[in-house]
């Protein structure tokens, strides 16, 4: 896996949610403003509740460009084997004779894409997993604390 195209392949869904946010947020922002938002009465919010809507989503489209930039000025550290985990790591783990994919990065945490037929998710170093895999190396097991049990991670490869 070229964690380039990968990185590209994550500004491109950004990109395209960015879109579809800012045209939402752009209708939602009209609808608090329109003449016919105002109220009917004292009991009548849907200009203020807009008014919320509008603000909450352009939030949202700022978090989005500020991933955006995280990812588009990253410097990707190629790993080898002995290399310890840390930032722009795409790890391969198995679960349980379940194999998965992550990418740690900084910011983006929850993110999950599908590309060359693998599912990856991004995590950070702030999540259970993240912070269980930092510094561990090919062959070490990352082990999380859920609420119901423990859970083993085997580190099978790092790039």
């Amino acid at each position: 896996m070229n964690k380039h195209t990968l990185v590209t392949a994550i500004c491109e869904k950004l990109e395209a949610d960015l879109v579809v946010l800012k045209d939402a947020a752009r209708a939602t922002y009209e609808a608090a403003t329109n003449e016919e938002s105002k109220p009917e009465n004292e009991y009548d919010t849907r200009a203020l509740e807009a008014s919320y809507l509008a603000g909450a989503q352009a939030k949202r489209v700022g978090e989005i460009e500020e991933l955006l930039y995280v990812f588009k000025n990253v410097e990707i550290k190629n790993f080898e084997k002995a290399d310890a985990i840390m930032s722009t790591a795409l790890v391969e783990l198995d679960s349980d004779n379940k194999r998965s994919f992550v990418f740690l990065m900084s910011k983006g945490g929850g993110i999950q894409l599908h590309i060359e037929q693998m599912h990856i998710q991004i995590i950070t170093p702030n999540s259970p997993l993240g912070e269980a895999l930092l510094g561990l190396k090919v062959g070490d097991v990352a082990v999380v604390e859920s609420a119901k049990k423990l859970l083993e991670y085997d580190i099978l490869a790092i790039q």
